[in-house]
């Protein structure tokens, strides 16, 4: 699938357009905007755009008015359509959010709900106590996604609420020719709903991907042959900046091991997960690393694992941001993308990724593990490539069995040999491909 062999790019662009956070009513063509940063996505190595919401919502996305309409706020379905095609004709695919567990208080079999109670046709769309109240005194309890009443949720055990919604899903695929969905706490859906949007869209477009959000647990409960294709790999982000600041590189190579590693009981050997150092919910990488030094470091592990990687718009050149400081500051609006050291050296990640059939589809073993430095391997029939990574300031001689007397760096190009085992400077990482 092309998914598979793909580096996302994660626009959240109601922050990415500068909008206002209150939906104002105001028509503004701002989404257009995105069609001038495809040159930076191309020259970053870009090939997949996830777009956080873009439909008519209360304030922030997730609260969705209406599944049909571009929130106007970002503009016209018209100027998304342009969006969409101005990326596919660069060869970047489209996926976006879909938020199908619950609605703003906003859609319209709400507010129908709301002004008509028992007699309403929608009644059974949403979990309603009419003999309750809600936190905005409506006179009657519904339920809200984890307690928030903002957030309405659906009955999706009712087939006109899931009709309503694969009606929308299909008329995404006409009217902007999408690519594939992000499930919106896909954690909260039901197995049911899974399987029936996963036959669906099957139907709908040939290799439709299905990404849903996870946080903990097995995820083969979301991600199988019937339900989703991926899903967030939240345990590898915690692990991925926890092992740098920690200085314990055990951590993460724990966590792969026990996810991708060679063994039977490995859990998800062969699977695709999205990986990630940040996005629209958490600390930007650039404000959680206790050390500047480890940036690169920790792009070329998520390049490196296996998974498919994704880069937060603005965290490619180091942009910082702390959850503290609240939603509005992780999900700003930057009037121009900016090329430096780091989006230079994500770019060259991205290339070499998106080349290696060992790094899209290999087999993940370790090879070298210390508190500070770790070597792992990824291995298809046709191809080995060794991911090797030195978080400490000082050099580090490494010697283990290479297979072979020499290598090519698929990230710098140069040939490296393992005659006198392999010596890795300070603060750096390497992605050999090893001669047969």
């Amino acid at each position: 699938m092309w998914a598979y062999e793909s580096v996302f790019y994660q626009i959240y662009p109601l922050g990415f357009c500068g909008a206002p956070y209150e939906n104002d009513g105001v028509l503004t063509h701002r989404i257009l905007k995105v069609k001038d940063w495809i040159p930076h996505m191309k020259k970053l190595g870009i090939n997949a755009v996830y777009f956080s919401p873009v439909f008519e919502s209360d304030t922030h996305g997730y609260n969705t008015r209406d599944y049909k309409k571009i929130d106007c706020r970002l503009g016209t379905n018209e100027d998304f359509k342009e969006v969409c095609g101005a990326l596919h004709k660069e060869g970047i695919k489209v996926v976006l959010d879909g938020v199908f567990n619950h609605v703003g208080r906003g859609f319209s079999a709400f507010l129908d709900v709301l002004k008509n109670r028992e007699n309403s046709v929608y009644r059974d769309w949403f979990h309603i106590d009419f003999g309750g109240n809600s936190n905005y005194n409506d006179g009657l309890w519904y339920e809200g996604w984890e307690g928030n009443f903002d957030l309405v949720k659906l009955n999706l055990g009712n087939p006109e609420v899931v009709e309503h919604i694969f009606s929308a899903v299909k008329s995404w695929v006409e009217e902007f020719d999408i690519d594939g969905l992000r499930l919106d706490v896909a954690y909260c859906l039901t197995p049911d709903f899974l399987r029936r949007l996963r036959s669906f869209t099957d139907g709908l477009k040939e290799e439709f991907f299905l990404v849903g959000e996870t946080l903990h647990g097995d995820y083969n409960q979301w991600m199988n042959p019937q339900m989703l294709h991926s899903v967030t790999n939240y345990e590898c982000y915690k692990g991925l900046y926890s092992s740098f600041n920690s200085m314990n590189l055990f951590e993460i190579v724990h966590s792969l091991l026990r996810q991708f590693g060679p063994e039977n009981w490995t859990l998800y050997k062969g699977q695709h997960l999205l990986c990630f150092v940040d996005n629209h919910d958490v600390t930007r990488i650039a404000s959680n690393l206790t050390n500047a030094r480890h940036l690169p470091l920790i792009y070329a592990l998520t390049f490196g694992m296996p998974g498919i990687p994704c880069v937060y718009y603005g965290s490619e050149w180091g942009a910082e941001a702390h959850k503290s400081q609240g939603d509005p500051a992780l999900r700003a609006c930057f009037e121009e993308p900016v090329e430096n050291e780091l989006s230079a050296w994500i770019s060259r990640l991205a290339e070499a990724k998106k080349q290696s059939k060992a790094l899209n589809y290999g087999g993940f073993r370790s090879v070298v593990l210390t508190n500070k430095q770790c070597i792992f391997e990824r291995k298809t029939e046709d191809e080995r490539v060794m991911v090797a990574i030195n978080a400490d300031e000082e050099e580090y001689h490494a010697h283990f069995d290479a297979g072979c007397g020499m290598a090519v760096d698929l990230i710098t190009k140069e040939t490296h040999d393992f005659g006198g085992g392999s010596r890795l400077p300070g603060y750096s990482a390497y992605f050999w491909k090893m001669e047969k």
